[in-house]
């Protein structure tokens, strides 16, 4: 297994990082059990979850949430040093109930959202706490003054974004200097060879303060699995995958053939594709079977030359670039 920083802290994390959303939902304990058993052998040490993964992300519809959590802190509780080898993320924002204090980012919010993931996780402690969404409503002097409190107490260790714009990591940023703090230390963004847009904004904001990425659907949801040939062979898709294919089916017909050509599975080059940037920490995968951890692996030991690197861009243009040189002088 390959490790880097996270961001600019001292924190090592390997490069693949286990994302545990279908935990509770498409796979069940016992195999979440293996897949996270799985992973640690393979050196796998950053384990990514929510404290909504598990079920239905609605606040009407509440029989999953938690679950991710409540699988992993079992887990945990089995000891063997479990809790030792892995450094655990998760986060906080969405809806947890249907009160008026159930979701977003106030400090009364952070405050009960990090007593109950922990009960959940069955630890002490998150080493990585992340900030599901921006809140357009609590003011950043709140929100780091919760999270200090919780870094002070030992209950937090890092604090980590996702789905941040680029100036609002910046005034997250800015925000957390005036208090001394370190601030972000990561960003979760959609990332993939389909989408594209943070390259214009969010990277460049990521590099100059010192942040690690961690794209989440790296693989669009499964477009980039090599899903023309799955289809080929009888896998059934929904009528939104269905229709999202036949739009972009001249790219994914160009894409695949030059796997092909490579010699590689479509999978493994769209997650080498996103490692080869400097930027990026970790891509986070999310098996539903240990087979699927398994295959994912393959990935950190595909090189993508200049060549393929361009003949990438030409079948997925990405936005020109990084802001503003992308549309202005």
């Amino acid at each position: 297994m390959q490790y880097k920083h996270l961001g600019r802290s001292g924190l090592r994390v390997s490069r693949l990082a286990l994302g545990t959303m279908n935990f509770g939902d498409a796979t069940d304990e016992a195999t979440s059990f293996q897949i996270m058993e799985d992973a640690v052998e393979a050196g796998i040490n950053l384990f990514d979850t929510a404290d909504v993964y598990g079920g239905p992300q609605s606040p009407d519809m509440q029989q999953g949430y938690g679950l991710s959590e409540e699988i992993i802190g079992r887990w945990l509780a089995q000891g063997g040093g479990r809790r030792d080898k892995i450094v655990l993320a998760t986060k906080v924002y969405q809806p947890m109930g249907l009160g008026p204090n159930d979701k977003y980012l106030s400090a009364y919010k952070i405050r009960k959202a990090v007593e109950d993931s922990l009960r959940r996780l069955q630890t002490d402690h998150i080493d990585l706490y992340q900030m599901h969404h921006i809140d357009r409503f609590t003011p950043w002097q709140e929100i780091w003054q919760a999270m200090e409190q919780l870094v002070r107490e030992g209950k937090i260790t890092y604090v980590g974004s996702s789905n941040f714009a680029g100036w609002q990591i910046a005034t997250a940023q800015s925000a957390a200097t005036h208090r001394n703090l370190m601030g972000l230390v990561s960003e979760q963004s959609l990332y993939n060879l389909t989408a594209r847009t943070i390259e214009l904004e969010v990277i460049p904001a990521l590099r100059h303060h010192g942040l690690g990425l961690f794209p989440w659907s790296p693989l669009a949801g499964g477009l980039l699995g090599g899903v023309l040939k799955k289809t080929q062979e009888g896998r059934r898709s929904s009528p939104q995958v269905r229709q999202t294919i036949e739009q972009l089916r001249p790219q994914l017909e160009a894409y695949e053939a030059l796997c092909d050509e490579i010699g590689e599975h479509p999978a493994d080059v769209a997650l080498a594709w996103l490692l080869h940037n400097p930027v990026l920490t970790a891509t986070i995968v999310g098996p539903r079977t240990p087979e699927q951890l398994a295959t994912s692996r393959r990935a950190l030991d595909v090189t993508l030359s200049d060549d393929i690197l361009a003949k990438l861009d030409e079948i997925w243009p990405g936005p020109g670039g990084e802001a503003p040189e992308a549309y202005a002088w």
